[in-house]
């Protein structure tokens, strides 16, 4: 019998309650962010419990993606970002860790629900909003006035920015969940040539040559692309920061 391949996606409550009326299960979506967030402590505090000068292989690893975030941030955001870095190096290593539990076979690929992304979304939105106000007061709002235009201009470029601005949330978490749940539907589209190619005979199992190379190289694409859009959905983290600690740039 054929599975639809958008099946792979559907969330199943583990533990079903609920707290005032609201339904808080938890789910296999809980289940998996909680085991990467289990595996990711593991993986740092782990590297670095036995810190040495020269770094054993496990630690070395751990720097490179410290270093690379620790990177990220002072190019995009400056040295008044380092207060900030600990909440950014949590984001990436989820996201990172998040998009890559979802190649594992029998796993479940939380960034494919838009509902987990946009909740990271929102709350780097309005964590940087604050920032901005808290350190400017009213002139954060320099932002939306791009300095060098002409005062008749004025009116419809703030309008132009104050709606760019407050799509930041869907832009940022919507690219995320399409990018995801594509490449797993196509995955999973070819894995079910391979299966339905195999059950004629020995001239299926030949046709079946064709899917399983796509497949195998749309898996590469797809690790990639989950390495990429945990970087894209951090940078974009940083610019907004930016955005909030220098709003007259």
């Amino acid at each position: 019998m054929a599975h639809s391949p958008l099946e792979q996606f559907q969330i199943k409550p583990i533990a079903e309650f609920s707290i005032g009326g609201i339904d808080a299960s938890f789910t296999n979506s809980s289940a998996w962010m909680v085991a990467v967030v289990v595996a990711i402590t593991f993986f740092l505090v782990g590297g670095m419990r036995k810190a040495a000068l020269v770094p054993g292989r496990w630690q070395a690893m751990v720097e490179v993606f410290y270093d690379f975030v620790a990177g990220m941030v002072k190019e995009n955001v400056g040295r008044e970002g380092k207060a900030y870095f600990p909440f950014i190096f949590t984001l990436f290593m989820f996201i990172l860790g998040c998009n890559l539990a979802g190649m594992l076979p029998y796993s479940f690929t939380v960034t494919s629900h838009i509902i987990v992304n946009f909740g990271l979304a929102i709350v780097v939105f309005l964590g940087v909003t604050l920032i901005g106000f808290i350190k400017h007061g009213a002139g954060f709002l320099r932002l939306f006035a791009p300095s060098g235009v002409p005062v008749w201009l004025l009116p419809l470029l703030v309008v132009i920015e104050v709606i760019s601005y407050c799509t930041r949330p869907i832009s940022l978490s919507v690219r995320l969940f399409a990018n995801m749940l594509a490449g797993h539907i196509m995955m999973k589209v070819f894995a079910g040539f391979i299966i339905s190619m195999s059950a004629v005979g020995l001239a299926g199992y030949l046709g079946a040559v064709v899917p399983f190379t796509v497949n195998v190289l749309l898996t590469g694409l797809e690790i990639l692309v989950a390495c990429l859009q945990a970087y894209v959905f951090t940078i974009l983290t940083c610019i907004y920061l930016n955005d909030a600690m220098h709003p007259s740039h």
